[in-house]
């Protein structure tokens, strides 16, 4: 009898996961489905607690639900708890653990892909939600000089720039203190050429521009506003060439779509539920092969 895998998020029509999770799956010849559980969020609840059933190992968990299910499972891995997110689920022995590979999978494509190192760069932030919470506390943790946190609801941005003031307030258990200055900027900020006079890096953790979504074919941010030589990384992997990195290239800066960040994650997760190396190449072809058929 098969086992199986889960993606749960709404709506799931853009999603590539399932194609090269299971491309891996297959390699090592394992009786496994990796599925797309599309779930309504009434249905939240009910989903998680079916990971239990004996056929299921556990879940990939994306928008809009990666904070939302923490009450929901029985562990939270400690870098999971201090994000505030969950983006894996982990059965054993009938508990439900959450961990978090979104941070992993961000930094590992900044630095292979996107040839950047994010010590000492000032850094804007478009978005709050459980994506931009790994990304934030990362970049944290890589000893950032400057964050300014965006988001269209500007209280979800000051929770989330509070959160990391507090992380960094309470560093020194560590041998070396941080020192990253944190603000939260109104949505309209976006607008302004000012906003982005000295950054080096801009991370759009929003789903703008995501390919089926009703933010299809738009940009967070306009051409006038980017600076030229920065980089411009966006999280939204389907389309593969977004409407916000398209712009950026105009503007002549450095750009990462969200590709790589989606497979460094993905491969982190696979090993957690089957104990065995992701052979990075294979996902990356899959996934590359799928991205281009789905534009």
């Amino acid at each position: 009898m098969p086992k199986f895998i889960g993606l749960i998020g709404y709506p799931l029509k853009h999603s590539i996961s399932p194609y090269f999770q299971q491309a891996v799956l297959d390699y090592y010849q394992l009786d496994i489905r990796y599925e797309a559980w599309e779930t309504s969020p009434e249905n939240l609840e009910l989903v998680v607690a079916k990971i239990r059933e004996p056929q299921n190992l556990g879940a990939n968990v994306t928008v809009p639900y990666k904070e939302a299910v923490l009450p929901l499972l029985d562990e939270i891995d400690d870098l999971a708890n201090l994000i505030g997110a969950v983006n894996t689920i982990a059965k054993k022995d009938d508990r439900l653990t959450g961990f978090n590979t979104d941070a992993y999978g961000f930094i590992e494509a900044l630095y292979k892909e996107g040839h950047f190192e994010p010590e000492g760069k000032q850094v804007v932030l478009i978005g709050a939600g459980g994506a931009a919470r790994a990304v934030s506390f990362a970049l944290v943790q890589k000893k950032i000089s400057s964050l300014s946190v965006i988001n269209r609801t500007f209280e979800r941005a000051k929770a989330l720039a509070d959160s990391l003031k507090s992380y960094i307030r309470d560093f020194p258990l560590h041998s070396e203190g941080l020192e990253t200055e944190v603000t939260a900027l109104p949505w309209e900020s976006l607008s302004s050429g000012k906003t982005f006079d000295r950054c080096e890096l801009i991370v759009n953790c929003t789903t703008i521009g995501t390919k089926y979504s009703s933010q299809e074919g738009q940009s967070p941010l306009s051409i006038k506003v980017i600076p030229r030589g920065i980089l411009v990384y966006d999280l939204v992997y389907n389309p593969w060439s977004t409407p916000l990195l398209q712009v950026a290239q105009e503007a002549g800066a450095n750009i990462l779509g969200g590709l790589a960040m989606l497979v460094y994650q993905g491969a982190a997760s696979f090993e957690l539920w089957t104990g065995r190396e992701a052979p990075i190449d294979i996902m990356f072809n899959k996934a590359k092969e799928i991205s281009h058929l789905k534009v």
